[in-house]
């Protein structure tokens, strides 16, 4: 993952310790307070969210735990397309500019132009140097794009 990712997920894991966990345990204690805890509503949601917010805990821990963390502008600038690069390509039917920078799979939000290193697109475009044209299989069809420009940012 890309450094930007592991940060986020850092950030992520930091909120549910410190504001989610303590407040689910809170919600579980008020619960506790109304009563029969068979027939108890509030107790059984807030013990599922309780599940959820415990097993997202360890899941990014272990991610971070096992994550190579890349800096892409630690990288060697080759003009090729390597993990953490941002790749300007051209649409060869019409023409249309995208950027697109290649992360982890946490990462990936297409709308903010970050794509996962496992898409289509990515799996096409690792290794291409600037100037090359790359025929994308998408689920609407083949697309060529030409790289335009790698930057390592």
């Amino acid at each position: 993952m890309t450094l930007r990712g592991a940060e986020s997920l850092r950030a992520e894991l930091k909120r549910l310790k410190s504001e989610a966990r303590p407040a689910i345990i809170k919600a579980i204690a008020e619960a506790r307070g109304h009563g029969d805890l068979s027939e108890n509503a509030e107790y059984h949601a807030a013990r599922e969210q309780q599940g959820f917010i415990e097993g997202r805990i360890k899941e990014i821990e272990h991610k971070l735990a096992n994550a190579e963390v890349i800096d892409p502008a630690s990288l060697p600038n080759t003009g090729k397309v390597v993990f953490g690069a941002s790749v300007e390509l051209e649409d060869q039917a019409g023409g249309a500019r995208v950027v697109y920078q290649v992360v982890g799979e946490d990462e990936a939000d297409i709308r903010a132009g970050r794509i996962s290193v496992t898409s289509p697109i990515a799996r096409a475009l690792v290794g291409k140097s600037e100037g090359e044209v790359v025929d994308v299989a998408a689920p609407g069809g083949t697309r060529s794009y030409e790289i335009v420009a790698v930057r390592l940012t």
